[in-house]
């Protein structure tokens, strides 16, 4: 009797495994085809976007990142928005959430019919309508930037992108996705043109009808261009532009003033760094020099014309009072910004 029970007891060892097997590997395929809808159902999404950025609620959060298993067969590229923050200038949202739908848009043309499309999606979190989301990033404050790779488990863990890289919009945040999940853009940011056609036609028919009028006032030495205090204030305008870095700002578009993470109401003017540099420093170091500019020309044109010594030993006392200040200001804010010192040098003879 003993023999038929071990028989039968194999027997269903045997069926128990091969049952086993099948739905191990049922599941397989089950989790491999809802792994591909996920995919699918972030093409569709991002296909009704303009700009292909996917919006994000708690939901759909739960949906594609929580809820599956790592690794996902995708990445997403996160942008932490908030509609009641956006009134403040400084914050700068809605130019840099603009920007994220360049970098969404761009990388969209650069990749048609590519693979790469599939690895990363572009989505934004709105935190009225996802504050659980924000919470389970751990995010605290906007402008953010979030990089979920395929292999994250816990999101708090994802990649955040730096505050002070958000200086060149689109530009940084390509390099953030390449530095960061080796995915290029494969291209330049596709920006829209700053003068439309109609704009460009317009503009060429008003100098048009103007040209004979234009000419006449410049032949006969009565326009603008002939007035000196014009070239005077434009003169000041360019060196000012110059010696504020204001061309270093414009390309970088580096923000004017940046919010404290500590306490969102201050403001920091002034970035302790020498990689950085923010619109207000520039402005300060630029008046200061604009100071010195100015009275070195006093000095040399207006100073010169009074009769009187005593005036002129007054008046260049005053200039080289202002011009002391404004220097050792500049001297300062560099020692405090980059940590390097400036001493003063005497010759050994003169002690």
């Amino acid at each position: 009797m003993e023999t038929p029970r071990r028989r039968v007891a194999e027997e269903m060892a045997i069926s128990i495994q091969i049952a086993a097997v099948l739905l191990l590997l049922m599941t397989g395929g089950a989790a491999g085809r809802s792994a591909d809808d996920l995919v699918e159902e972030l093409k569709s999404l991002r296909s009704q976007s303009p700009s292909g950025v996917i919006h994000l609620d708690d939901r759909l959060v739960s949906r594609f990142l929580t809820s599956v298993g790592t690794p996902r067969p995708y990445s997403l590229l996160i942008f932490f928005d908030a509609n009641q923050l956006r009134s403040k200038a400084e914050l700068r949202l809605p130019h840099l959430h603009s920007e994220f739908s360049l970098l969404s848009a761009s990388f969209a043309a650069h990749h048609k019919d590519d693979a790469s499309t599939s690895r990363i999606f572009f989505c934004d979190v709105e935190f009225e309508e996802s504050q659980q989301s924000f919470d389970l990033f751990g995010v605290s404050s906007v402008p953010h930037v979030r990089l979920v790779p395929a292999s994250t488990r816990s999101l708090r863990n994802s990649i955040p992108m730096d505050q002070s890289e958000f200086s060149r919009g689109a530009e940084s945040m390509a390099e953030f996705l390449e530095s960061k999940a080796k995915i290029s853009l494969g291209g330049a940011i596709l920006r829209p043109p700053r003068v439309s056609l109609r704009q460009v036609l317009f503009l060429l028919a008003a100098i048009l009808i103007s040209a004979p009028f234009l000419i006449r006032r410049i032949l006969d030495g009565d326009t603008l261009i002939h007035d000196q205090r014009l070239w005077m204030s434009l003169a000041l305008f360019v060196y000012f532009f110059g010696v504020s870095g204001t061309m270093h700002n414009i390309i970088h578009n580096m923000p004017m003033v940046l919010p404290d993470r500590s306490n969102p109401d201050r403001l920091i003017f002034f970035y302790q760094g020498s990689g950085m540099q923010l619109g207000a420093e520039g402005f300060a170091i630029g008046f200061l020099y604009m100071v010195v500019g100015l009275v070195l020309a006093f000095v040399a044109h207006l100073f010169v014309r009074f009769r009187s010594i005593s005036a002129q030993r007054g008046f260049m006392l005053v200039g080289m009072l202002l011009a002391y200040w404004a220097v050792s200001k500049v001297i300062y804010l560099d020692n405090w910004k980059t940590g390097y010192s400036i001493h003063s040098f005497r010759p050994k003879s003169w002690w």
